[in-house]
């Protein structure tokens, strides 16, 4: 049995090949958003500022349905599986598979009523604004199928297994990143539908993703099978993964507040700068999935040894998955610090856009080891059930930037002050993140 391996295999080596497929595919995300953004800027400088508005709130739909309530399913399957407990685990599987889509058609609805408004707080005017509004229309409609497919893959991941979503992840890039070109661009018989057009990839590829792992599961054909007909549905198991799902979904939200204020706050510096701001913005959000492809091996790990109550082992595996983490981001932080051309000139040739990207890169970018601490001891704190003071250190980094952050406005502060406040509020969140850890007891 996959937990039984889990339970006893050197954590170091084990970690690594947990995380493997999950990196590697998720960098795919690097590829996507290359080739989305890439799109985007051959749409003009208009389109990139409409990009860096919108890109929080997209960000956000992924963070909950994967990061955060994803953790909670996968810490409730771990902890099942790790005690012995599979009957509990296969009925699991629709009561995450429900809370999925009803999130999801839930952040849909809000984003279609509420998005306009949201774009206008953050500064969107004019042009950018009725471009936001267009790229928002369509990439919110698969929000219900992104927290499905997310749901699916996390039950998968709880189980220990994580190549079927490295498969199903593959395929649903693949997907978004042709159909995205086709209809963006109106390559060869396709039209052009500009934002739209690219916000129609994320609909076909995490559309077909979702069908395709549904069918998987409800043909018996992966380690837990995905039951509709004489489910019996039990509050109690709601509770096991929305007691972790639930609060963990404080700490992207927080994150991504985080973002949203920065982003309003540059939006008043100017359409180059905010535009700059946003590609900088999407390196930063593109790295995150390193540390979610390490801290989601953690989690069946953690979690079974919870379950097993093996709890020193379990923090064993957080501390070494944070270390990995850490590591991996700050050589690549480092990297685009010092050498920002290699990622901004993918996407524009404008000299003010390119400055203030470079900028923003050159501060943040020493920082993102400390972002990778925290956000894998984030994902370890998933697995054992124990969620509160990850969650504690992002509102810290939040009420931090944001009490600056209006100082800083107050005083009108060029640029860099504020790209330095950003990479602060990382370090904030990872030493908090860690301290957090180490202070919560994971034992009964």
């Amino acid at each position: 049995m996959a937990h039984l391996n889990l339970l006893s295999a050197p954590i170091l080596p084990t970690l690594l090949r947990l995380a493997a497929p999950n990196v590697i595919t998720l960098s795919l995300g690097v590829l996507v958003s290359i080739a989305e953004t890439a799109y985007i800027g051959r749409l003009g400088t208009v389109s990139l500022a409409a990009m860096a508005i919108v890109f929080p709130f997209g960000m956000l739909v992924q963070m909950l349905s994967s990061g955060a309530m994803g953790g909670g399913v996968s810490s409730a399957i771990a902890r099942a599986m790790g005690a012995g407990d599979r009957p509990r685990a296969q009925s699991l599987v629709a009561h995450a598979c429900t809370i999925g889509l009803a999130a999801g058609l839930t952040q849909m609805l809000l984003m279609w009523g509420w998005g306009p408004a949201f774009y206008r707080l953050l500064g969107a005017r004019d042009q950018v604004l009725e471009s936001a509004v267009a790229y928002g229309q369509v990439l919110f409609a698969a929000a219900p199928l992104v927290w499905l497919m997310n749901a699916q893959l996390s039950v998968l991941r709880g189980t220990g297994d994580m190549l079927t979503p490295a498969r199903v992840t593959v395929l649903a890039a693949a997907i978004q990143i042709v159909v995205g070109g086709l209809l963006g661009l109106g390559i060869g018989p396709f039209p052009e539908w500009g934002l739209r057009g690219v916000a129609c990839g994320t609909l076909a590829g995490f559309g077909g993703g979702a069908l395709w792992l549904a069918f998987r599961m409800l043909s018996g054909r992966e380690r837990l099978r995905l039951i509709l007909r004489g489910q019996t549905y039990r509050w109690s198991l709601f509770a096991d993964i929305l007691k972790v799902g639930a609060l963990a979904c404080l700490s992207p939200l927080q994150t991504i507040a985080t973002m949203l204020f920065s982003a309003s706050l540059i939006a008043s510096l100017g359409t180059p700068v905010l535009a700059g701001y946003g590609i900088g913005q999407r390196l930063e959000m593109l790295l995150i999935p390193i540390s979610f492809g390490i801290g989601v091996a953690a989690v069946p790990m953690v979690g079974m040894a919870i379950g097993a109550g093996q709890v020193a082992r379990a923090r064993r595996v957080a501390w070494t998955a944070a270390g990995i983490s850490t590591v991996n981001l700050t050589v690549l932080g480092l990297l685009f610090g010092f050498f920002p051309q290699i990622w901004t000139r993918l996407f524009t040739d404008d000299a003010e856009v390119l400055a203030a990207a470079a900028l923003h890169l050159g501060w943040v970018g020493p920082a993102f080891g400390f972002l990778g601490f925290g956000l894998t001891l984030y994902f370890a704190a998933q697995g054992s059930g124990r969620i509160g003071g990850p969650v504690l250190a992002a509102s810290a980094r939040l009420l931090a930037v944001v009490g600056v952050g209006l100082l800083l406005q107050h005083w009108q502060a060029p640029a860099w002050s504020f790209f330095a406040l950003m990479a602060g509020g990382m370090v904030v969140y990872g030493l908090l993140c860690g301290l957090a850890v180490r202070q919560t007891r994971w034992g009964p």
